[in-house]
């Protein structure tokens, strides 16, 4: 199913639902579908779950010269957008008009309306974000949760801290040094192309370029140069959009297996794009958000961090990474940074 339909389609439904209640959506054998939480019955927060005080603690011990390295693209009028997401600013600046000023002491003030979705930039999915059927995170029929004004139950106030260890895989380089690069033409730069697929195999190679074991708590970047025609926005933005490197399901099922917390790219999905087997939609999401509750986090700014990398061998980091307690969000915009 191409993006564009899947929008739309999604886009009808919402238009469709506004204003009914959750009771009128069919509801499915939640059992059927989704896996329960290992973190209980009612568990609504994921794998943030794992970022427990001693994780944090033992993150810390990455911050060894307090470098501090930004992992977020710029949120700006033009990046590229999925789909039919939109963005647009608009600035109230009435008090600097002639006479507009206020008080005695004339102060001015400015302020900007935000008119846009949540999943746009460098974002953060929550686990309202996809489901199989109406069936969401830890067998949650959403079809009874959801109001025209967001969710009642998976928002993103349920999480926890994301304080941890950061590592960043460096894709350009294992698929360099395995002799199997392919750049996209439309890149400046070395990066994978569009609808590579990442493996298994391919993280824990590069993993060991730096050797590292990631250990459970930790968030994982992945570095495929595709920031490359980001940063080349507004003119790369179909580039961007039309195919993606990512990893498959095949790789994603072993992350899980690692009992991460997130996994963030510079790409749109994380995953590949399209689909390795084209009658799936975002599989990948599937398995990472919907079945291990592990968040994703797409359009995140990686080369920088893997430049460093590669200066001193040092793949890993302390992540600080907030994320608004909007209440009954699927999702929202977030800034990374890695602390070394």
């Amino acid at each position: 199913m191409k993006l564009k339909t899947f929008v739309g389609q999604a886009a009808l439904a919402a238009l469709l639902c506004a204003g009914v209640t959750g009771g009128a959506f069919a509801q499915s054998d939640c059992k059927k579908y989704v896996p329960p939480s290992p973190f209980g019955p009612d568990d609504q927060t994921g794998a943030s779950n794992r970022v427990t005080p001693a994780v944090t603690k033992a993150a810390a011990s990455e911050i060894q010269t307090g470098q501090v390295v930004s992992m977020s693209n710029v949120l700006v009028d033009g990046i590229p957008l999925a789909g039919t997401r939109f963005l647009k600013t608009v600035l109230t600046s009435n008090t600097l008009a002639a006479g507009g000023e206020l008080g005695k002491n004339q102060a001015t003030g400015m302020e900007e309306t935000w008119l846009s979705q949540s999943h746009v930039g460098t974002h953060f999915d929550g686990m309202g974000h996809i489901g199989i059927r109406d069936c969401y995170y830890n067998q949650m029929p959403m079809g009874k949760f959801i109001t025209q004004n967001g969710l009642k139950k998976l928002g993103l106030e349920n999480l926890k801290s994301f304080a941890t260890r950061g590592g960043v895989i460096d894709l350009v380089r294992v698929f360099k040094e395995a002799g199997k690069l392919k750049k996209n033409p439309n890149c400046k730069g070395d990066c994978l192309d569009g609808a590579t697929v990442i493996t298994a195999a391919d993280l824990q190679a590069g993993l060991k370029m730096y050797n590292v074991t990631l250990r459970e708590g930790d968030a994982v970047f992945l570095y495929t140069g595709y920031e490359d025609l980001f940063l080349q926005f507004p003119a790369q933005n179909k580039a961007y959009n039309t195919s993606t490197p990512g990893i498959g399901k095949e790789a994603a099922t072993w992350l899980a297996a690692q009992k991460v917390v997130a996994v963030g790219a510079d790409t749109f999905a994380v995953e590949v794009w399209p689909s390795e087997d084209p009658t799936e939609f975002i599989p990948v999401h599937v398995i990472l958000l919907v079945n291990n509750g592990i968040h994703i986090i797409e359009n995140v700014r990686t080369d920088l961090i893997a430049a460093e990398a590669q200066k001193d061998g040092r793949a890993t980091f302390f992540l600080n990474m907030t994320v608004p307690k909007a209440v009954g969000f699927t999702g929202n915009f977030v800034n990374l940074e890695a602390v070394r």
